[in-house]
């Protein structure tokens, strides 16, 4: 079914899962249901590609708190190295601008470091 699906789906892309019978409101069944249940199922565009998408998004709204998710879930799941989330970064700065890649360079290094000390930890 389309909530389990969309909930399995939201747990793989973000590392967390949200349960609409939880909150009030159609906004998370929606959300569930449809974003994750339908489109981020879809098997048309890989999902590494749709993680890109969204990461070029988020950094052009300048969401560094979305891009660290996207960025540690990328990193986590493989799909993206360490040297491809600092060229995503490069990349997106000529195409959302200087001001506001500094948001989305911040945000890679945050997940770059505290990756890296998790790992230093668990040596």
């Amino acid at each position: 079914d389309r909530r389990a699906a969309g909930m399995a789906k939201m747990q793989e892309v973000y590392g967390f899962t949200v349960d609409p019978a939880d909150l009030p409101g159609r906004y998370t069944d929606v959300t569930v249901d449809h974003l994750f249940g339908t489109i981020w199922t879809d098997d048309t565009i890989e999902l590494r590609d749709r993680r890109l998408l969204t990461i070029g998004v988020m950094a052009a709204q300048d969401k560094p708190e979305l891009l660290e998710i996207q960025f540690d879930n990328a990193l986590e799941r493989g799909e993206l190295t360490v040297e491809q989330v600092r060229e995503v970064v490069v990349h997106l700065t000529h195409y959302v601008g200087w001001p506001i890649s500094t948001s989305a360079s911040g945000a890679a290094e945050t997940v770059i470091r505290r990756r890296a000390k998790a790992s230093d930890t668990e040596a």
